[in-house]
């Protein structure tokens, strides 16, 4: 192929003789002069902000890390309150007597189940966040519900405690119970305002009830005796004991000894005459005190 140039300056003409391969370069050359082009305006656009420079590289970083900081705080508070609800629920299932193996709040729970049948997606880091807020608020409530439960489960024993109902010595039979009786030193028909436990000189007594001492003297007739006042009016006497371990202030709790059996006072051997007053009238042990065993 010849190609020939003509000009005003040139005398002659001036021709070019090019060959096959030399076409060949030139009309792939012509071919490829768009793509080199393309490519030098993408590379121009990305240096001119197309690619992440590295100030934008590190406020991504920072952002990223405050986000992954964030998460771990509410990571540590979900924490924090699942262990508050271990230990509530500890404690309540050891109160009501509940089976460990059942309730072991140590143990992660079994969970399963067949593979969804719909399209499962992956959580973005504000969308976790969010999942993070929401389970942390029912963990919040959830930890409310049993404090109060815990609290009245708690007051609810509170008051069981000052309830006289525990024997106050370990015996299962009276000599003598409450009501109209014939009077061992008279022979005459007199009321007995307690009931009298058979139990050897020495025998440990317990305060049926928690309480605050507020009798402990010799009295003529109840010999060696002790008042346990447990509060709504209701006070425990223990009569005729050989020693008292309980002085008036005291603070005793359900089944503490304060006293060990004897026969002082108007008796006829050894043996716990017990009494319940409520507001001042005597009533009948027998009502308030728990069946052994």
């Amino acid at each position: 192929m010849n190609i020939i140039f003509v000009s005003d300056s040139l005398t002659r003409g001036k021709s070019i003789t090019l060959g096959h391969s030399q076409m060949l370069m030139l009309t792939l050359g012509w071919l490829l002069l768009p793509i080199f082009i393309a490519i030098g305006l993408y590379y121009f656009t990305l240096s001119q902000g197309g690619m992440p420079s590295q100030q934008n590289r590190t406020q991504n970083h920072v952002y990223l890390q405050e986000n992954l900081n964030t998460m771990a705080a509410r990571l540590g508070q979900l924490q924090a309150q699942v262990f508050r609800l271990d230990a509530l629920g500890g404690r309540l299932a050891k109160h009501f007597g509940l089976p460990e193996q059942e309730f072991n709040f140590g143990q992660k729970p079994g969970q399963g189940g067949a593979e969804p049948g719909i399209a499962q997606y992956q959580l973005n880091p504000r969308q976790l966040e969010q999942e993070l807020a929401r389970f942390a608020k029912q963990l919040d409530a959830r930890a409310d519900s049993l404090s109060v439960l815990e609290a009245l489960t708690l007051r609810e024993q509170v008051k069981q405690s000052a309830f006289p109902s525990l024997h106050p010595v370990a015996t299962g039979w009276f000599s003598s119970n409450y009501g109209w009786r014939l009077d061992p030193f008279s022979g005459k028909e007199a009321m007995h305002e307690g009931v009298d436990f058979m139990a050897e000189a020495g025998t440990p007594i317990k305060a049926a009830a928690g309480g605050v001492v507020v009798y402990s003297d010799y009295h003529p007739q109840y010999g060696n005796m002790i008042a346990v006042d447990h509060g709504n009016g209701l006070i425990s006497r223990y009569a005729h004991a050989s020693k008292r371990l309980a002085k008036v202030g005291d603070i005793v709790p359900q089944g503490q000894k304060i006293g060990e059996v004897g026969s002082t006072g108007r008796s006829t051997g050894p043996h716990l005459h017990f009494e319940i007053l409520s507001n001042g009238a005597p009533q009948n042990p027998v009502r308030y005190l728990q069946v052994p065993g």
